[in-house]
C-alpha cells in the first residue's frame, strides 16, 4: 500500500480470512493476480521462478529464518556507524524493529480484541496486557513484576540483543494469532515454545553473537530519531 496506490484491499482481506484454512493455498502468481501487487514476479517455464524487490526478500527470509534476520541486522549495525557520524543521526537498530512490528501488534489488538464502546482508558488495559504476554512468553515475567523485583528501568530496555531479536518476531506472530482468533492460552503457549526455539538457535552461533555484541559495545548505539 505504501508503494503500489492499486493495491486491491478487498481481495487482500478475503485472502486473509482464507488464510486460516488448512486447505488454504496462496502461490505467488495468485497473490499477484488477486491484490494487483508489485515488486514480486512469478514466471513458469524452464527459466522461470519467483523474483522480488529485496525489501520483500529480506522480510520473508526473515520470517523464516531468525539467524538471517540476526545477519541482516549486523550488516545494517556495520553500514550504519558511517551514515549516522555524517547525518549526526541516533539510532538503536534492535529497538526500532521491535517498535515498528510492535505498531502491527497493536493494530491487530485494536482491530480484534477492542469493542468499539470501550473508553480509552478501559482500551489501555488491553494493549498492556497483550504486552506482558509477550514479556511473559519471553522473560518470564510481567513489566510490574519486573518494576517489584526492584530492577531500574524499563523491562524491554534490559534485554539482551538476541531477547529484542526474538521480540521482534513475537510482535509479528502474536499479531498473525490474534487476527486468525486464537484464544488466550494457546497463544501464551505458543509464543513461549517459539521464544524458547528461536533463543536456542541465535545462542547456539555464539561466534556471531559475540562479533554483533562487540559492534554493538563499539559503535555505543542510541534511540534512533
Amino acid at each position: 500500500q505504501m508503494k503500489n496506490n492499486n493495491f486491491n484491499t478487498d481481495n487482500y482481506q478475503e485472502l486473509l480470512n482464507e488464510s486460516g484454512s488448512n486447505t488454504f493455498v496462496l502461490s505467488p502468481a495468485k497473490w499477484i493476480k488477486e491484490t494487483n501487487a508489485i515488486g514480486i514476479i512469478s514466471k513458469s517455464g524452464r527459466y522461470g521462478g519467483t523474483y522480488a524487490q529485496s525489501d520483500i526478500a529480506f522480510e520473508f527470509a526473515s520470517w523464516v529464518s531468525p539467524e538471517f534476520r540476526l545477519y541482516l541486522i549486523s550488516d545494517y549495525q556495520q553500514l550504519k556507524p558511517s551514515e549516522s557520524s555524517h547525518l549526526n543521526l541516533d539510532w538503536n537498530v534492535n529497538r526500532t524493529l521491535s517498535k515498528i512490528n510492535y505498531q502491527i501488534h497493536t493494530d491487530a489488538i485494536k482491530e480484534k480484541l477492542i469493542p468499539s464502546t470501550v473508553s480509552k482508558k478501559q482500551a489501555g488495559y488491553k494493549y498492556a496486557s497483550e504486552a506482558d504476554r509477550l514479556n511473559m512468553a519471553l522473560f518470564g515475567m510481567t513489566a510490574k513484576q519486573w518494576r517489584s523485583s526492584g530492577k531500574r528501568g524499563n523491562l524491554r530496555e534490559s534485554a539482551t540483543l538476541e531477547q529484542l531479536t526474538v521480540l521482534a518476531n513475537l510482535e509479528s506472530m502474536n499479531a498473525e494469532l490474534i487476527k486468525n482468533n486464537v484464544s488466550e492460552f494457546e497463544r501464551t503457549m505458543r509464543l513461549n515454545n517459539m521464544a524458547k526455539d528461536q533463543m536456542a538457535t541465535l545462542l547456539k552461533n555464539s561466534t556471531s553473537m559475540k562479533q554483533l555484541k562487540n559492534l554493538t559495545a563499539h559503535n555505543s548505539p542510541k534511540k534512533l530519531n
